[in-house]
């Protein structure tokens, strides 16, 4: 087969804060495809970038009291610990504020703006009167004009994903203030998405099978609503890059966010490692922009679906229309979810990758986890615990180790004998299948059929009781059947390798092989061939560090009563304990307390101190609120009645569900001396939703 030439990027990260797991599951994906391709020895350079620009950087950085890119930086720095950490292996990780970038990303602009591309309009934009500036799409909040959900981003809708203007979201709100922000007049630039010829080449550009059957689907969608010019500048200000000769104006950060792959790449070329590996493939001399105008180099995204307008439309556009090759594939995921729960980084729920690794969890745990859940369409992965340690042991230990394991005692000397006759042929379609289904990104079914594999072998091996034979004097016969278990313990290695580095190394040593690809996957040790002494390859899950990956932080021990300054007894002070140290008004004000209606209370199976409450806080939804009252109350006792509730305490991930709030209750600090669990209840004439202030 031919060499490839690719260039593959995941989507950037936006640096306002740490990796959680949705990013480490997308560099997961996005890194077994590459290690796939690599095995068949193609050339890819796997580049990514923090996404540095905008203002929701600005404001963060405002609020740590540091400059953008001191803030910036400091985010970077945490990075390779993630990455590391989970065994992917980029080859260059950027930023979007640099000067590739800034380079790269004016000279498209002027590219699109001598095509006629570019045109200014003024146009009212929402304002912050409190904070004093014009408010960025995100920042502002209100209710959908398509589908009429609530609390949805000024530019598109996470519900329906229709995507629209600021002014035309219903009762809008600044997140920054709370306030009703003002219209006011700006000149803005505009990438002119509406033009016949951007939408002709769109139109056959997302049908053309670069996109999955369902994004191409959704694309014609946005087609037969209309395409609308797209807002390319903001006003200062912003943290990001001017827009050439428009004093006190700046690039859109998803305008740059893209072009920061290409800008990675070039600052990949620049240092040297991207045009060494180019010169020893092709025997060539070529530049970065030689190599991205190769109609022979396949470009590739891996992203989320919640960003799939911005690169199946603006950002092939963008690239058509500045003269530069577009992309030959957008591969789009789902979410990640824990036990049906969605993940979200700004309601603080999800699994932390660096407390998973701190807990001494192997991370091709979850990486063979995450495999067995993926495939080529753009639906949710769920990380359940229990099917997690379920599946890992199982498919992991109880299967393709146990192989190595149980077959390495029988083999005198580790000498292998041969021929490599009776499963020879059913490896070889497995490499086949599982090569084939790797490039779809058919990851899950992949497994399947790897652990399909397995069960033929260990049935082979128990068929064969090889210890029987050893016992019988049967010797060479025993060592026979445990040397063509090997060969097919390194065939599943080849096969687990894109997903499993590190393991395949170990099984590698054990086995003392070349490194294994997809040339010489079947191909077989022989006989004569000598391994190396067995040794344990990977551990199983312990369900307690599962258990500790999900238990919150544990809080700060209460200091025990002390006398007061006046002389008192502890037992004198009101409820058992002193006061709190003094807050003022602002910190108060950022507590959210609302009256909340129990429409439902049941116990918790498993524990005798919760009981889980279904609380209506004036949403339009429900919520679920674990509460540690069990002792005081029963359930009956509780439904419909009104009590208070900490409406904005970022959900907690508990071992029974997701917790979406607290119910105020009173207690003394002497629980044993003064028993007694108070819930509080409102006075009759509170409504569900109502602030208490």
């Amino acid at each position: 087969m031919p060499q490839r030439k690719l260039f593959v990027t995941t989507a950037l990260p936006y640096a306002n804060g740490k990796f959680h797991i949705g990013h480490i599951m997308e560099y997961i994906q996005a890194d077994i495809w590459v290690r796939h391709q690599r095995m068949g020895e193609h050339m890819v350079h796997f580049v990514g970038a923090d996404d540095a620009h905008g203002a929701p950087i600005m404001i963060a950085a405002e609020k740590a009291g540091k400059t953008p890119k001191q803030f910036v930086a400091e985010i970077a720095a945490g990075r390779k610990e993630y990455l590391d950490g989970f065994h992917v292996r980029f080859d260059n990780w950027h930023s979007t504020d640099s000067p590739e970038n800034t380079e790269l990303a004016q000279g498209i602009y002027k590219a699109l703006k001598a095509r006629g591309l570019v045109a200014t309009r003024t146009i009212e934009q929402f304002y912050d009167p409190v904070k004093g500036m014009f408010l960025p799409d995100r920042y502002i909040k209100g209710e959908c004009p398509t589908c009429h959900a609530k609390d949805q981003y000024g530019d598109s809708c996470e519900v329906c994903s229709s995507v629209y203007s600021p002014t035309q979201l219903i009762e809008p709100y600044s997140t920054l203030s709370g306030a009703r922000p003002e219209l006011r007049s700006s000149e803005h630039y505009f990438f002119k998405l509406s033009d016949p010829k951007v939408v002709d080449f769109l139109k056959a550009w997302t049908q053309d099978g670069k996109l999955q059957q369902e994004v191409a689907k959704k694309a014609s969608e946005w087609f037969e609503a209309g395409m609308a010019d797209w807002d390319i500048s903001r006003d200062a200000p912003y943290f990001g890059i001017e827009i050439p000769q428009a004093p006190g104006k700046y690039f859109y950060v998803w305008l740059d966010a893209p072009i920061g792959y290409l800008a990675s790449l070039k600052n990949h070329f620049d240092k040297g490692q991207a045009k060494d590996h180019w010169h020893a493939a092709s025997r060539t001399k070529a530049s970065f922009e030689e190599f991205v105008a190769d109609p022979a180099v396949e470009q590739v995204h891996f992203i989320g679906k919640d960003i799939v307008y911005f690169h199946t439309l603006f950002w092939p556009a963008m690239l058509q229309f500045s003269g530069r090759k577009t992309p030959t594939q957008v591969n789009v995921h789902g979410f990640i979810t824990v036990s049906g729960e969605k993940m979200s980084k700004s309601r603080g729920t999800g699994i932390d990758p660096l407390r998973y690794l701190s807990l001494g969890m192997n991370p091709e745990w979850l990486r063979y986890y995450i495999a067995a859940k993926l495939n080529g369409k753009v639906e949710d992965v769920d990380f359940n615990p229990e099917d997690f340690i379920a599946r890992v042991n199982a498919d992991l230990i109880g299967k393709y180790v146990n192989i190595a394991s149980r077959a390495a005692k029988f083999v005198p000397g580790g000498k292998l004998l041969g021929p490599f006759s009776v499963l020879e042929e059913r490896a070889t379609r497995l490499v086949d299948e599982v090569r084939n289904l790797y490039e779809g990104r058919e990851y899950g079914k992949a497994v399947r059929e790897i652990m399909a594999f397995a069960d033929d072998v260990n049935l082979h091996f128990d068929g064969a009781a090889p210890w029987k034979l050893a016992k019988e004097g049967q010797q060479e016969k025993a060592a026979l059947v445990c040397s063509e278990c090997l060969e097919a313990f390194k065939v599943m290695t080849a096969c687990l390798k894109p997903i499993l580095p590190a393991l395949a190394r170990e099984a590698e040593a054990f086995l003392k092989c070349e490194p294994l690809d997809w040339d010489n996957a079947v191909r077989p040790l022989g006989a004569g061939h000598v391994i190396g002494e067995y040794k344990h390859l990977m551990q199983r899950v312990d369900a307690k560090q599962v258990d500790a990956l999900f238990e919150a932080p544990a809080e700060a021990e209460q200091p025990s009563p002390q006398p007061s300054a006046a002389g008192g007894r502890a037992s004198e002070l009101p409820g058992g304990e002193a006061l709190a140290a003094p807050i003022t008004i602002d910190d108060f004000a950022k507590i959210d307390l609302r009256i909340a209606k129990i429409v439902q209370c049941e116990a918790v199976e498993g524990s005798n101190k919760l009981l889980r409450l279904t609380l209506d806080v004036g949403e339009g939804r429900m919520r679920n609120v674990f509460s540690g009252i069990a002792s005081a109350y029963k359930p009956e006792q509780l439904v419909g009645k009104l009590t208070v509730v900490v409406a904005n305490l970022a959900p907690r991930k508990m071992k029974f569900g997701v917790s979406e709030g607290m119910v105020l209750a009173a207690s003394h600090a002497d629980e044993k001396a003064n028993p007694g669990i108070f819930v509080l209840e409102p006075t009759p004439g509170a409504l569900p939703g109502m602030r208490v202030r």
